[in-house]
């Protein structure tokens, strides 16, 4: 109660406040005296003052004019769905469904550090950065009608994080508290005032309904079309198979400068696939509208079709605008077989990525050595004496490499040596060769690796490295299996190698604990998939969450990349630093924003769209 009324009072105010907060009770404040100091602004920047002032009138990069209408059918491949609520940990969500919520506050794509009011409409940050205040705006509603308020807020707040996925519990961590200070007024109280990015984090809460969500039960899996305040609203639930989202007319935000100009497309239609090969055909086909085409295969040789000659499908290639994600084999440290850093070490230097780009990558991928990679938070060579500084007073805990050898897959070696140097670190754990197999000397057990798979598209990834495990004497293996198996088997922990990702965005903070921190090591869906608990990984994620500049915030994130990448608790895989788009050619856009894509933005041309139509014979 005492956070709850918290005020900036003068003299004897303050002392019968926090008395009557002893009894329970709590008197109102005039929100200019509460405000004192705070200033109400219109958008928040993380290090510096947003790029936009108050009255811009839409982002730069869209057309403010654009056209409504159309529709656009893309494939969610390799994957079912059972549910349409994305908050929780039971059930498979359906793809596209945060289209249907907004959030108290939007990023601006072509700027990385900084948000605009979106729910709210007014801002106030605590100079000490111990608060924040979000004004409402009063015409915002849900889909059934119902006003958007400040209770809203804070049930959303306290629903997520008590029964939703373990990721809310990590980003609002440093959260102590909201509260409602009137119909239009919330405030979220902060335990410290560490983190600079703990004020856009809240504002990206996404908003539910009390009113329906209060008596239901929010933990389990529904096929429920859930009401928003968004865009978009669930128009079409076939489970497995489809789900659609249709415009909202008379939308409450549409004409907001953060959504002038977007939101364009009246129907946005995901369709299932199993296998992104049967995806590809019904694209050819013009079932499907945009592909985002991650194999390089087809790529390079699957759009020798009709349509693609002739002009009516195209290609589209977009740098990122964010590091370069992690994506890797994830290694179970839950299974004592991976305790063992030299063991980790050893199917790390088995991984041979220069043949998988030369054979079936086409020579279009790069090999990701960073978990932030292109950026200047990847670490490099030897610790700078910044980075020696965060490590120093965790030598003791850390192996001796980290401060005297250049980063692993910095300076690749050839394959032969690579498995070499890999059989040496087997003997050294203990392991030695019986007959064919690598065997524990003291456990007697073979050294057996399984790789879990829902997408058969990954299997040629994993034989080249199965092929070199075998010539270790390591029993290597694939088990495929349909996507709510697997999701049970993670859910479990029931696996050995899995592949996971780790988004980066040019701002890492709160979510990193989710990744990499002892308190997600066992929380199921959580995305420390590895199980991994380090004390000093631990204490490297709250500095580089309480980093006080972008200097630092580098320099913290450089010490993390290289205590991860030491510790081989991943097998690095590849990327592009790009995104690639093939779409039927009926959409348009502005300008592409600087960090990254903003589908949303783009619109369809219905001329083109009625030309295609013929073309395919459906009109």
């Amino acid at each position: 109660m005492m956070a709850a009324c918290r005020r900036s009072l003068p003299g004897f105010a303050t002392i019968l406040l926090l008395w009557l907060a002893g009894i329970g009770l709590c008197l109102a404040v005039e929100p200019a005296m509460e405000d004192a100091g705070a200033e109400t602004v219109h958008g928040l920047s993380l290090y510096d003052q947003p790029e936009l002032p108050p009255d811009f009138t839409h982002f730069p990069y869209v057309n403010p004019d654009a056209p409504k209408g159309g529709s656009m059918i893309q494939a969610a491949v390799g994957s079912s769905f059972d549910s349409t609520n994305p908050f929780i940990i039971r059930g498979t969500p359906a793809t596209g469904i945060g289209e249907i919520y907004d959030t108290l506050v939007e990023s601006n794509p072509g700027e990385p550090f900084s948000v605009y009011g979106l729910l709210a409409k007014g801002i106030r940050l605590d100079p000490e950065r111990h608060w924040i205040e979000f004004d409402l705006r009063p015409e915002a509603r849900f889909h059934d009608g119902e006003p958007v308020t400040a209770e809203d807020v804070v049930f959303s707040f306290n629903l997520l994080r008590e029964q939703g996925n373990p990721f809310y519990g990590a980003y609002y961590a440093d959260v102590e508290s909201a509260e409602a200070l009137d119909t239009h007024t919330v405030r979220f109280n902060f335990s410290n005032n560490g983190s600079r990015e703990l004020p856009l984090i809240v504002g990206q809460l996404p908003i539910l309904p009390k009113h329906y969500w209060q008596d239901r039960d929010f933990s389990s899996p529904t096929l429920a079309r859930h009401p928003g305040s968004g865009p978009y609203r669930i128009a079409e639930v076939d489970p497995g198979r489809r789900i659609a989202f249709e415009r909202v007319e008379g939308y409450w935000g549409e004409t907001l400068p953060v959504k002038r100009g977007r939101h364009n497309i009246d129907r946005l239609v995901y369709d299932y696939y199993r296998d992104r090969d049967v995806a590809m055909e019904a694209f050819k086909a013009g079932i499907i509208d945009l592909r985002i085409d991650a194999r390089a295969a087809t790529w390079a040789t699957g759009y020798d079709f009709p349509a693609f000659h002739e002009g009516y499908v195209k290609r589209l290639t977009i740098p990122d605008g964010q590091p370069a994600r992690m994506q890797a084999y994830a290694i179970n440290l839950r299974k004592e077989k991976f305790q063992d850093r030299r063991v980790r070490e050893a199917l790390n230097l088995a991984f041979d990525f220069p043949w998988l780009n030369a054979n079936i990558f086409y020579d279009t991928y790069q090999r990701t050595e960073s978990f932030f990679q292109n950026s200047d938070m990847a670490a490099e060579g030897l610790p700078s004496a910044r980075e020696r500084q965060i490590l120093e007073p965790f030598r003791d805990q850390l192996p001796d490499r980290v401060f005297q050898e250049p980063l692993p897959i910095e300076h690749p070696i050839q394959l032969r040596d690579r498995l070499q140097r890999a059989y040496e670190l087997l003997l050294d754990a203990g392991y030695e060769v019986r007959g064919e197999t690598l065997v524990h000397a003291e456990r007697g057990t073979p050294l057996t690796v399984e790789v879990l798979l829902y997408d058969t598209g990954m299997e040629r990834v994993v034989q080249p490295l199965l092929r070199n495990l075998s010539r270790l004497g390591i029993q290597g293996s694939i088990r495929i299996v349909d996507v709510n198996q697997y999701l049970n088997r993670l859910r479990s922990f029931d696996f050995d190698l899995v592949t996971a990702q780790f988004p980066q965005s040019n701002n890492p903070g709160n979510e990193q604990r989710e990744y990499w921190t002892s308190d997600y090591a066992e929380q199921p869906q959580a995305r420390n998939l590895m199980g991994l608990s380090h004390p000093v990984v631990d204490s490297l994620v709250e500095q580089l969450i309480r980093a006080g500049n972008r200097e630092s915030l580098n320099a913290h994130a450089q010490a993390l990349d290289r205590v991860l990448r030491h510790g081989f608790y991943v097998i690095p895989h590849y990327h592009s630093g790009e995104t690639r788009y093939a779409m039927w050619d009926k959409f348009e856009y502005a300008e592409l924003p600087e960090f990254g894509t903003d589908l949303a933005s783009w619109w369809v041309d219905p001329q083109r769209a009625r030309e295609i139509l013929e073309r395919q014979g459906r009109r």
